[in-house]
C-alpha cells in the first residue's frame, strides 16, 4: 500500500501530469474530507450500500431457493438450465437500461441489477452443495426416518455450507458491482451517481474518493463473508485435528 502511494505520488509531483487527469494523493484526501465533512459522501455511500445490502439479500434468497429445488429435481434442472445460462450469456451492463426503462431509476431497478449478479454464484454453490451429499449417509438419515426437514437442517446445509459460502464471497463482491452499474445508467444518488457527476466535472479527485469508498465497501464485505466461513466451517477444523 505504502509504494502504491509512493509510486502515486512520484507520478503525480514530476510526471507533469494536470490534476484533472490524476490528482495527487494529498488532493484526494482534502477532496475526501471536504465530501465527507458536507454529508455527500455519507449520504450517496448510504444509498448505494442500501441497495447492494438489498440485492445482495435477495440474490441470496432467490439463488438458494431455485437452487435447492433445482438440485433435488435434475428434471426441472435440464428444463431450465439453458434459460439460466443463457441469462448469464447477456452482460449485465446490457440488461440495465432495460431494468432502469421498466422500473424507472429508483433504487428497486438497481436492487434487481446487484440480485440478478449474485443470483448466479449462488445459485450454482447451492446446487453444488446439495448434490455433494454422499449417497450413504442419505441411506443414514432415511434408515433413521428422518423427516424432509431435519435431513435438510441436519445433513444438506451443513454439506452445502462450504459451496454456498464460497458462493457468497463471490457474490458480496459481485452486488456492488451490480448496484454501481444500475447508477451508471440511471440515478441521481449513490456512488455510481458521484462517480458520473466527478466526471462531467473533472472532478476527478471526486472520483477517486468515490472509488475508495467502492473499495473499501467491497472488502468490508468480502471479509465478512470469509469471517462468517470461517465461524460456521469450524467444525471442519475440528475434524482434521482429530
Amino acid at each position: 500500500m505504502l509504494g502504491t502511494l509512493g509510486v502515486w505520488y512520484a507520478i503525480t509531483r514530476w510526471g507533469g501530469l494536470p490534476g484533472f487527469l490524476l490528482p495527487s494523493p494529498a488532493a484526494v484526501a482534502t477532496r475526501f474530507a471536504a465530501a465527507v465533512r458536507d454529508g455527500t459522501l455519507p449520504r450517496h455511500t448510504l444509498v448505494t450500500l442500501t441497495e447492494v445490502l438489498a440485492g445482495l439479500a435477495l440474490g441470496v434468497l432467490a439463488g438458494t431457493t431455485l437452487g435447492y429445488m433445482l438440485a433435488k429435481s435434475p428434471r426441472a434442472e435440464r428444463l431450465l438450465s439453458p434459460y439460466i445460462v443463457a441469462s448469464q450469456a447477456i452482460p449485465i451492463v446490457a440488461v440495465a437500461p432495460l431494468l432502469i426503462i421498466w422500473l424507472g431509476p429508483g433504487r428497486p431497478s438497481k436492487i434487481l441489477i446487484s440480485a440478478l449478479i449474485v443470483f448466479f454464484p449462488i445459485l450454482i454453490g447451492t446446487i453444488a452443495g446439495i448434490r455433494s451429499v454422499p449417497a450413504d449417509l442419505r441411506d443414514l438419515m432415511r434408515s433413521l426416518r428422518a423427516s424432509r426437514s431435519q435431513t435438510l437442517r441436519l445433513l444438506e446445509v451443513p454439506a452445502a455450507a462450504p459451496h454456498f459460502l464460497g458462493g457468497l464471497k463471490i457474490g458480496s463482491t459481485l452486488a456492488v458491482i451490480g448496484a454501481v452499474v444500475g447508477e451508471f445508467v440511471g440515478a441521481d444518488e449513490g456512488l455510481g451517481f458521484l462517480v458520473n457527476l466527478g466526471r462531467g466535472l473533472y472532478d476527478t479527485a471526486l472520483v477517486f474518493s468515490a472509488l475508495l469508498v467502492l473499495v473499501a465497501m467491497a472488502l468490508g464485505l468480502y471479509s465478512l463473508s470469509a469471517l462468517l466461513e470461517r465461524r460456521t466451517l469450524r467444525w471442519r477444523e475440528v475434524q482434521k485435528d482429530h
